[in-house]
């Protein structure tokens, strides 16, 4: 954990409930726990505010942290997010259900990857057909534990499908998509942007739904330029950078 520029703490990556090291949450516990599970972690770190990066999964608990507890966030990067799940990702989701509880490990992970993955882009994206070999060895071989953490968010995110837009976070926002992103589009990622009081969106070239493993360099870049308060504009890697809302006066 270390300041950065802006004088804010920015937090490295630590498990919530119901991931990696830690017990299985069930999906009727809703991100707003899990918000306040992370706010929590935070009072054991002695933190006071933080700068905030999540992506995917983490980002609605990322938003729900500086609704919920808006003293607490200094700025915050919400990487391939979405207010609401559409219906057809609904749809894809309960598929790979489906596969996990019949134990078709291969099966599952194919049908995961091609919802967060686009095929048909991996000769425009650096990498593309590498990390995803990567990742369906990696879920093909999950354990036991984390299959039924799987499941258990999964069930979790469609459950608890939509956030809470009527008291947006007053933190600066900056959400980020992958231009070829069929999951969390760049137009989910943007109206995300516009729930929020004070925000930014950007699309970052040649990549999908993985895009910091796949532009990882750049996607640090921005993150970093965001968090210090510097111009976004111009950046080579982006192809689109705006100014969603203007933030609030007074």
């Amino acid at each position: 954990m270390k300041r950065c520029s802006s004088g804010a703490w920015t937090c490295s990556p630590s498990t919530p409930p119901g991931w990696g090291a830690a017990d299985l949450l069930p999906e009727t516990y809703g991100v707003d726990f899990l918000a306040d599970a992370v706010c929590h972690m935070l009072d054991e770190w002695d933190a006071g505010q933080v700068n905030v990066l999540a992506g995917s999964y983490g980002s609605a608990i990322a938003y729900e942290i500086a609704r919920r507890h808006p003293a607490r966030v200094g700025r915050m990067v919400l990487v391939g997010t979405m207010i609401a799940i559409p219906d057809h990702a609904q749809a894809a989701m309960r598929r790979t259900l489906e596969h996990l509880a019949a134990g078709d490990m291969e099966t599952y992970a194919h049908v995961t990857l091609d919802l967060l993955m686009t095929p048909e882009r991996f000769a425009d994206i650096p990498n593309g057909a590498r990390i995803r070999r990567l990742l369906l060895r990696r879920i093909t071989n999950i354990s036991e534990a984390e299959a039924h953490q799987m499941r258990a968010n999964t069930l979790r995110l469609l459950t608890h499908q939509a956030l809470d837009t009527r008291q947006p976070p007053r933190a600066p926002v900056l959400t980020v998509a992958g231009e070829y992103d069929s999951f969390t589009t760049p137009q989910l990622c943007r109206q995300m942007a516009a729930a929020c009081a004070d925000s930014w969106h950007a699309e970052v070239r040649d990549a999908d739904h993985m895009v910091i493993l796949e532009r990882t360099a750049e996607v640090a870049d921005l993150i970093t330029r965001f968090l210090a308060g510097e111009p976004l504009h111009g950046l080579p890697y982006c192809r689109s950078v705006e100014r969603v809302s203007p933030g609030i006066i007074g």
